[in-house]
């Protein structure tokens, strides 16, 4: 039996994670001089968080370090149990690389302990969903290899909005120019996760109303291709957007199993209060579904 690990911005609360015997390390964010380990079980937590993205707080966020992962990784490893470690996103933080190189070192002392470390090249529940799979994967009796090959071949398609131009802006996505004439013009950029695990803009539409009737377009398109798919809907603080979504799925596929989460905080420190996230799976890989 191999032990399932993963980052706190995998969008599932620790009950969750407990239940499917996945052990978490945290990231931290910092707001007005307060550095804080990310808990989506603290509701006050999120949504004092929320709140303040909302007033035009601008936090910070740091990758876990590799002291961290190594002092996480090492009871696995002393143990000789075999460790999964399911990652946030390369190209969205250096924490992934960090997790490469603490591995790197616990071999150096452990050479015939085995440490898997996959990037889920995915974001909050995205990264989630790929967890739940190789606990599913792993019930069935797949062995760590089998779980490996199968997270590696199989990618979800994400795709966000977000409210607020300028937190995109001051996370060098879009230049300064582009923040103000997309807030004059009410611009709301289509935003996917890449075939590298890397943000980019697909599409600017006008209006709030009309990005998020584009990410429920993508939904239903998505679920042609699977309807039983377990639809991920995430946001960072505006519930009522992410039930319109929700509501807008539902009206054209009524028996659709729609899920609505949080967005952690280390996503959310670069997208602002606002952001709509789906996550679902379709027939084509991220480069051919824009």
């Amino acid at each position: 039996m191999f032990q399932l690990l993963t980052d706190s911005e995998c969008g599932l609360s620790t009950a969750t994670l407990r239940a499917h015997h996945v052990a978490v390390i945290p990231f931290h964010f910092t707001v007005n001089g307060h550095t804080i380990a990310s808990d989506l079980d603290d509701n006050q937590q999120l949504e004092n968080f929320y709140a303040q993205l909302q007033q035009g707080v601008q936090p910070s966020t740091a990758a876990i370090n590799v002291g961290e992962y190594v002092t996480f990784f090492k009871p696995y490893v002393q143990a000789g149990t075999p460790i999964l470690f399911m990652g946030l996103s390369s190209g969205l933080s250096s924490s992934f690389h960090n997790a490469e190189l603490a591995r790197d070192l616990l071999l150096e002392t452990f050479p015939t302990a085995d440490i898997q470390v996959v990037d889920t090249l995915a974001a909050c529940a995205g990264e989630g969903r790929l967890i739940l799979e190789a606990s599913r994967l792993q019930a069935t009796g797949a062995t760590l290899a089998e779980t490996v090959a199968w997270l590696t071949s199989h990618r979800l398609q994400q795709w966000f909005t977000v409210d607020n131009l300028n937190f995109l802006y001051h996370g060098g996505r879009i230049s300064r120019a582009s923040a103000t004439v997309g807030t004059l013009f009410q611009i709301k950029p289509l935003l996917d996760v890449d075939a590298h695990g890397k943000l980019r803009v697909v599409d600017k539409i006008r209006t709030r109303h009309h990005a998020l009737a584009a990410l429920s377009t993508k939904v239903l398109a998505a679920l042609e291709y699977d309807p039983q798919q377990t639809v991920l809907i995430a946001t960072s603080g505006d519930w009522d957007a992410a039930k319109r979504v929700r509501d807008l799925i539902l009206a054209q596929a009524p028996q659709a199993n729609l899920q609505i989460g949080p967005i952690g905080p280390t996503i959310a420190c670069h997208t602002g209060f606002g952001c709509v996230a789906v996550f679902v799976t379709g027939p084509q890989d991220r480069d051919q579904s824009i």
